[in-house]
């Protein structure tokens, strides 16, 4: 098993145990007080970039070693003249040809184009009680940073306060103040794209939302993620919670109405209660089937009045993927997030994460090279989002590039959540009477936080920048987790500029697979990226040639 480092002494930052590909700790807890890459970038911003302790110290980059395949072995490519894509307005002179002028915006869309500021994604943030707690910075800090933030599955359905009648959503309070925290500071970058699956379709959730915010939100139909192939859980210890959602309709394990379990639960033997969401297309049983009623799904929101949809599939075989790419061609769909194996933000089996599925580099790939086909065939492929352990400015270019020009988003899932624990602890110790509804688990600021300061303009980096943007006034209902969020976006669009700005890349359109190599042979030979040192061999022959 390939491991990755567990302190990064350069940059101050450090794990817990083995860290995954993206950076994180494999287990992220709320309440954690540091200090990973990312816990840090949400206070710092774009001084994360740099190694600590400037000016008292010398750096170099660790032993490099790539191991087995993975977005780890793809290295990125640098030029030593040249500008592509520069910016309107500018020239290629060295002074406008700076990273700072690098234009990192990107949109998405056929009939309506959606707009962001920075290249990434939330992703699906749904009926966990994690999401729910720390909505508001999460909500909040999309909207300000110009991203897209997606609400995930079931949150109607597990909302004791929605209301259905005939088996159909009438009142979804949790779904209403997770979209309006959101459109109350919408500026027009970003989007909230609201998730289905099997249990909201049969809900009524797109006819509650076409009737209420009509195309102010991105309707998103779910095949799978990249933590499971099964449907969506969650975890409550309520005996009567579950049996609500038992009443509900959904699968709970186990069963809170059997007597057995029941006398288990008072004696505290059962302490828990597994929600599932139920599997898909479980009676279609051949791909044409799979297709018509896909089309008939997508034929329908359209005549409800959607005009923007989008796909989530997750880590399965080459079938499922080229599934699809192709149904979401067809239908012009306005986006398909692609979600490579071993990710996940809430509750997923701990060994099905481990051992299902694709891994995003490999899915990834082919999911290039199944677009190109498309495309050779006159069929323009869909707007792409490559999801699964992505959490850095690297991740992001190495993604974006691997997939380009068809990819336009790169989807964070656990990363950002960070800044929402983080600045909801910070929030608790300034305002320790609203502690518990900021869910913060702070009593005081820990020494990892107090070396930035004492007051929150000195610990956050982008506070003044944020206070800019919202004014004075309104800066005192901006949570503390959403102006983290912008300092790891801020942190994450500095970086990117950089990398961009070394491969003589001046907007993100300009990025192709050429500014990729492959750090082993392995590697090579799975992504199509050429090995490192076969790159561009050939034009180096002919200059040693000419």
């Amino acid at each position: 098993m390939l491991q990755f480092i567990k302190n990064n002494d350069a940059l101050g930052a450090i794990n817990r145990g083995v860290p995954c590909e993206s950076g994180l700790c494999t287990l992220c807890d709320s309440a954690c007080k540091g200090k990973c890459e990312t816990w840090l970038s949400c206070l710092e911003g774009r001084k994360m970039l740099y190694p600590r302790r400037y000016s008292h110290s010398t750096s170099g980059a660790n032993h490099f070693v790539a191991l087995g395949m993975g977005y780890h072995a793809v290295r990125i490519q640098g030029y030593a003249y040249g500008a592509h894509g520069i910016p309107e307005g500018l020239s290629d002179d060295p002074d406008d040809c700076i990273f700072t002028n690098t234009d990192i915006t990107t949109e998405f869309g056929q009939e309506i184009k959606t707009k962001c500021r920075v290249p990434i994604m939330t992703g699906a943030l749904g009926s966990t009680f994690i999401a729910a707690k720390y909505w508001p910075s999460f909500a909040v800090g999309a909207a300000l940073a110009g991203i897209p933030i997606v609400v995930g599955e079931n949150v109607v359905g597990v909302d004791r306060q929605s209301e259905l009648k005939s088996g159909r959503i009438i009142k979804a309070p949790e779904l209403e103040r997770r979209i309006e925290y959101f459109t109350r500071y919408y500026d027009g970058y970003g989007a909230i794209i609201i998730q289905m699956n099997v249990e909201d379709t049969r809900n009524g959730v797109a006819e509650f939302l076409i009737d209420k915010y009509g195309n102010d939100v991105i309707i998103e139909l779910k095949w799978g993620q990249g933590a499971k192939d099964i449907g969506g859980e969650i975890q409550v210890s309520s005996l009567e919670y579950a049996q609500f959602l038992k009443d509900r309709g959904y699968i709970v394990d186990p069963n809170p109405y059997d007597p057995v379990v029941i006398k288990g639960y008072e004696n505290r033997a059962v302490t828990s209660f597994a929600r599932h969401s139920r599997l898909g297309s479980t009676n279609k049983h051949t791909e044409e089937s799979v297709r018509e009623d896909f089309m008939n799904s997508i034929s329908y929101l359209r005549k409800l009045g959607f005009k923007r949809i989008s796909l989530k599939t997750g880590a399965y075989g080459m079938e499922n993927l080229a599934m699809a790419i192709r149904y979401s061609a067809d239908a012009k769909l306005d986006l398909l997030t692609i979600d490579g194996a071993g990710g996940g933000t809430g509750m997923s089996p701990w060994n099905m994460m481990q051992h299902w599925g694709i891994p995003s580099l490999a899915l990834h790939s082919k999911a290039y090279e199944y677009c190109s086909i498309l495309e050779q065939q006159g069929i323009k492929p869909p707007d792409i989002s490559f999801a699964g352990g992505f959490a850095r400015e690297d991740h992001i270019f190495k993604a974006i590039a691997l997939g380009s020009p068809y990819s336009k988003l790169v989807c964070l899932g656990r990363a950002p959540m960070i800044a929402g624990f983080l600045g909801s602890n910070i929030e608790g110790t300034f305002f320790p009477n609203n502690r518990e509804s900021l869910n913060g688990h702070w009593e005081a600021l820990p020494p990892s936080v107090a070396e930035y300061g004492k007051y929150p303009e000195e610990i956050f980096a982008e506070w003044e920048t944020v206070k800019n943007k919202v004014g004075e006034e309104e800066m005192k209902n901006i949570p503390f987790g959403a102006i983290a969020m912008c300092g790891y976006t801020d942190k994450l669009a500095a970086g990117l500029q950089q990398f961009m700005a070394g491969a003589r890349r001046f907007s993100l359109s300009e990025m192709t697979r050429n500014d990729l190599i492959s750090a082993n042979r392995e590697t090579a030979e799975v992504t199509g990226i050429p090995f490192m040192t076969d790159a561009l061999n050939e034009k180096a022959l002919m200059i040693l040639k000419s």
